[in-house]
């Protein structure tokens, strides 16, 4: 589904991503994992499109969305939770569902299947995002990334700032919609644990390189854990 090949990208002079190749697969949790300041979120940015990359390329489902607007990108199937959540805090619940569905006509309406994923936010759904707890306005958060129906999910550290249960749940989600097998789902995480749980494949990135990667199932083995808390 996602296909990235020689991404290179600067800040300035710095030179933050460092030819970045990799795939995500349909029905599978791609995680990337590194240290703070390696380069894992503006990856995730150069694929959604908020920073241009300088060189290499990126392909959706076999098309090539390098140059692509982010809006372009949601259009052709991307949806992206960013680092902090980034929810409208004085909008309602409802208001910031129906955000994620701005590109469609306006009677279409909010997937039901939303509330079956996170039957808190119907409980919510007139209350002020703003006025939920870290925890559901990440529910929410994800939720809106998953109204316009992705082929691609990217998710920015989930797990920042929210409580262990509705980590359970956040993780429950994830593990079912990649269980499916219609659409490829990037995690970036800090959280070992989590990351472990859900990964079908792995990647260890470093002064923006990915420097190892592998199974899910073979993190352990393979020392990743060690590498995580060097």
């Amino acid at each position: 589904m996602l296909k990235i090949e020689g991404v290179n990208q600067y800040y300035g002079g710095s030179h933050i991503l460092r030819n970045v190749g990799m795939e995500a697969k349909l029905g599978e949790v791609t995680v990337i994992l590194g240290r703070n300041g390696v380069g894992k979120t503006t990856l995730l940015k150069s694929m959604m499109g908020v920073v241009p990359v300088k060189t290499g390329s990126i392909k959706l489902d076999g098309g090539d969305i390098t140059r692509d607007t982010p809006y372009e990108r949601v259009r052709k199937g991307v949806g992206y939770v960013p680092q902090g959540r980034e929810i409208f805090g004085r909008l309602t619940v409802e208001e910031n569902l129906r955000m994620g569905l701005a590109y469609k006509s306006g009677s279409t309406p909010i997937p039901p299947e939303l509330f079956e994923l996170f039957p808190i936010l119907k409980q919510f759904l007139n209350r002020r995002g703003g006025d939920l707890s870290g925890g559901q306005q990440q529910q929410l958060a994800i939720a809106r990334a998953l109204a316009a129906g992705p082929k691609l999910l990217i998710l920015d550290e989930p797990t920042e700032g929210i409580q262990p249960s509705i980590i359970k749940d956040i993780g429950r989600v994830i593990r079912m919609l990649a269980d499916r097998g219609t659409m490829a789902i990037v995690l970036v995480e800090q959280f070992y644990d989590f990351a472990a749980e859900l990964a079908d494949q792995y990647i260890v990135m470093e002064r923006g390189e990915i420097i190892q990667r592998g199974r899910g199932k073979d993190m352990e083995a393979e020392g990743v854990r060690e590498r995580m808390s060097i």
